[in-house]
Order: structure tokens, then sequence, then C-alpha cells
């Protein structure tokens, strides 16, 4: 796998993705350019490729993170409601129904500090309240 070192994605208040060329703080615009990253982490609630995560009556502030899997098949989240929720990744259906879920407290990040595969063990690392 080839990573991309050269850009940054972040998510703004308005909930839309911005992507920027590192160090020069560019913004990247194209989407065509855009499309062809291949992310070496994705921690982010927006993008076509994460658009399973909410259900049919969430609203926008109700997902507050996720993380890939470093294999890229596995997506968790967390939200305001406590559940941390396992999704095949990416999931760019609309209210894909979940592989996992689980109640905590409510969640505001989340990392997947290891994965074996879809049928074993995945070891999530939840924090409420930071």
């Amino acid at each position: 796998c080839k990573f991309s070192v050269v850009t940054s994605k972040v998510s703004t208040g308005s909930y839309k993705r911005q992507v920027y060329e590192v160090p020069s703080g560019k913004q990247l615009v194209d989407q065509a350019v855009i499309d062809r990253i291949t992310w070496a982490t994705w921690t982010s609630v927006l993008g076509d490729e994460v658009i399973g995560i909410w259900s049919r009556h969430a609203e926008k502030a109700d997902v507050n993170c996720a993380c890939v899997s470093h294999s890229g098949i596995n997506l968790v989240t967390g939200d305001d409601f406590g559940m941390v929720k396992l999704f095949d990744f990416p999931c760019p259906e609309k209210f894909v129904r979940t592989c996992f879920c689980m109640v905590t407290t409510s969640t505001v990040d989340i990392r997947i500090l290891s994965c074996f595969s879809r049928r074993h063990m995945m070891e999530i690392f939840s924090s409420p309240n930071l």
C-alpha cells in the first residue's frame, strides 16, 4: 500500500470536509485529485465513504467520532447515545446495519488499537468526556 503523507483532512463546524496540502496549507478543491488519495488513517465522520454510519433519525452532531482499522476493512463509530458501532468500510449506502454494537457512556473519541479479522476480537479504545 502506498499512503499519502502530503495531505491533511479536516471537518469544519459546518460539517464540510476540506483537504489541504502539507506543509503549504493550500486547500485541494479538485475532487478527482482528492479521490485518488489513499489515506494512512481515517477518523472523519464526513465523506461519501461513511454515509452509512448515520441512522435514519440522526442529527449531524450525534456521531462524534470514527476510526478505520489499519487493514481498511472495518470502521468503528461512537455517538452521543453511548453506542459504539462496527461497520464494514467503506459504507457508502445510507442507513447501513451495523455488524456489532455495544453501549458505553457518551463517546467523544474512539480508536481501533488492533484488529485481527472480522471473526476475531477487536480491541477498541473509547474515551468518554475528554
